[in-house]
């Protein structure tokens, strides 16, 4: 069984609120990219880890869909996905509720019944899809 790793990394200076923090990927996409309180629960500059979770789970699904459709014998002319992840606020913090996945998608000679069925096998077979506690929904439609 093959084993892949992937790292990132974040470093923070001051308390919860008033403090700052950068974000690093292994593969360099990330470079001590801001983050803190301002971006992650108002509308700040920088980034934070729910919408790069959000971003994550787009391009897995949307790859996990890209094989899914090859495997079946179509050639995906296009692919596109947003994932708009909510959050809510518990009685012991905050939780990802849910993620919405929204697909439009260009797939020649794929019949509507068929697409729909490799839609969901992807949404259920991605690794973040898997990895997420959350309420994941999917809505995909052919263009």
């Amino acid at each position: 069984m093959a084993t892949i790793h992937r790292n990132g990394s974040a470093a923070w200076q001051g308390t919860g609120k008033e403090g700052k923090g950068s974000l690093s990927t292994q593969s360099g996409t990330l470079r001590d990219t801001p983050y803190g309180f301002s971006a992650r629960f108002e509308n700040g500059q920088g980034t934070n880890p729910e919408e790069l979770i959000a971003a994550a789970h787009a391009g897995c699904f949307t790859m996990a869909l890209a094989f899914k459709l090859t495997g079946a014998g179509h050639t995906p002319e296009s692919l596109r996905t947003e994932a708009k992840l909510s959050m809510e606020q518990e009685p012991g913090g905050w939780k990802i509720a849910a993620v919405a996945l929204s697909l439009r998608a260009r797939v020649p000679g794929c019949k509507e019944e068929e697409f729909q069925r490799l839609a969901g096998e992807a949404k259920a077979g991605c690794p973040v899809s898997r990895v997420l506690n959350a309420e994941i929904t999917l809505d995909a439609k052919l263009e």
